[in-house]
Formats: C-alpha cells, sequence, structure tokens
C-alpha cells in the first residue's frame, strides 16, 4: 500500500510537471512566467501593498503609526459602520488594480485560490470565529453579462480551504442597480436601499449565527453595510467582512 502510495504521489508530480512544461504558470498580474501556479513574479510582488497592523479596530484602514489597541479611524467613530469588522488583502492602487480587475472583469479566475490563501492570513481573526461564508450577490443581468460572480469565486475557494460551510443563495440582489463607481458615499447608500434581502428559505441558517461576507473591493463599505444590514435584521449575531482589496484615500488616513 505504501508503495502504491508513493508510486501514486510520483505520478501526481510527474503529471503536474508535464502540465506546466506545456502550459507554464505565469505571474497572476503582469503575465511574466514564475515558479508555482498562483503567484505573483518579484516585480509585482513588491509592487503590492500588503495590509497589516496597525489598523482601525473596526474597518481594518491601515494607521501611519500604532496609536495603540483598538483605536478607530475618525469615519468608523463618527458613524460605525453595519458590519462588525472589516479586513482586506492589499490596498487598491494602480500597482493592484490590474490585479483585481483581471480577476473581476478579465476572465483571471484560476486566481481565486491564491487569493483565497492571501484573505485567509489578512482575516484569520474573523474566519476564526465565523460559522458560515457567504459572497456579496450580484443581480441576474449582471451575472448574465460578466458570466460569474467573483465574490462567489473568493467565497467559495475561502470555504474550501478553511471548511467553513459556504452558502453563496442567502443573500439575493432583487434590484439592479447602476454602477457605483462615480457615485459619492451618500449616493451609494441611496443606489443601494432595499437591493438585498435574505432568502426566506435561509432565514434558518442566519439566525444567531457569525456569518463573514465576502468581496473584491471595499471603496467606501456601503455595499458591505447594506448587506449588513438585511442579515443582521434577518437575525444574525454579527456580520464581518473580509475582501481582496481596499481604497485608502489619504485623507482618510
Amino acid at each position: 500500500m505504501a508503495a502504491l502510495s508513493r508510486l501514486g504521489a510520483a505520478a501526481g508530480l510527474a503529471g503536474l510537471s508535464l502540465f506546466n512544461a506545456l502550459l507554464p504558470p505565469r505571474c497572476l498580474a503582469c503575465g511574466e512566467l514564475v515558479s508555482a501556479p498562483g503567484s505573483l513574479c518579484p516585480g509585482c510582488w513588491q509592487g503590492i501593498s500588503f495590509l497589516a497592523p496597525p489598523h482601525c479596530g473596526i474597518c481594518g484602514l491601515p494607521f501611519a503609526y500604532d496609536p495603540g489597541p483598538e483605536i478607530f479611524c475618525g469615519a468608523c467613530l463618527r458613524r460605525r459602520p453595519d458590519f462588525g469588522r472589516a479586513r482586506a488583502v492589499m490596498r487598491y492602487d494602480d500597482d493592484s488594480r490590474g490585479l483585481v480587475l483581471g480577476f473581476k472583469h478579465g476572465d483571471r479566475t484560476e486566481a481565486a485560490p491564491a487569493f483565497a490563501d492571501w484573505m485567509a492570513r489578512a482575516g484569520s481573526e474573523l474566519l476564526a470565529e465565523a460559522e458560515i461564508v457567504l459572497p456579496v450577490p450580484l443581480h441576474w443581468r449582471r451575472l448574465f453579462t460578466r458570466r460569474y460572480n467573483q465574490a462567489a469565486l473568493l467565497a467559495q475557494a475561502l470555504g474550501r480551504k478553511t471548511g467553513l460551510p459556504y452558502r453563496p443563495d442567502i443573500l439575493r440582489r432583487c434590484r439592479h442597480t447602476p454602477p457605483q463607481g462615480r457615485l459619492s458615499p451618500a449616493a451609494r447608500k441611496r443606489n443601494l436601499r432595499g437591493a438585498f434581502v435574505v432568502d426566506p428559505r435561509r432565514r434558518p441558517e442566519v439566525k444567531g449565527r457569525r456569518l463573514l461576507l465576502v468581496d473584491d473591493v471595499l471603496t467606501t463599505g456601503a455595499t458591505l453595510s447594506a448587506c449588513a444590514r438585511v442579515l443582521r435584521r434577518a437575525g444574525a449575531a454579527e456580520v464581518d467582512a473580509l475582501v481582496l482589496a481596499r481604497v485608502v484615500r489619504p485623507s482618510a488616513r
């Protein structure tokens, strides 16, 4: 049996070597050849601003210096978001934009497992307490044109990595909303009013549970807050959020 296991492992390695020879792994960002699938070349890796403490204890906004434990940013002090805590892997800027948009709009779906690895590290404290992982949903019209929901791919990969239940059908986007890219924070909030609902059949799964909401980019937090509101109204004990990237405006820091 041990000999068969060694033989199977050797065959698997040989198959992987042949696959890499025919389709060599390439950098997720620039397409340069790399040593392992789902990785970045050294140049792209150095360009990415990975986020780490110190940061706001609520939204995860990075601080330039450590102000002490449980310190919150000005925005969260003015108005606490509807989600409990949010964490992000990287800063959304000129260096990471191509990486994120390639995944979101460019069919680079093979990046999902690697991104899930990064998100698992960045959100380890949230994942340790989460009971269910779920994505921010797309409206069916947008899903039809895009063909996949990037948030669902991330949430599914996180569920596989951590063993947490992945439930893509708890939240539904019941109203098709215009793109939010050029909207102000107040306009984003108005745009999302009534856009999300909890499937009535899934309410028993939500009640009293700690949920981890997954999305690709956090800009103002309006989408995550809109989702968290309806989940908490449905009885969720807490709703945290984990994203791949977040916008960090100089004025916000």
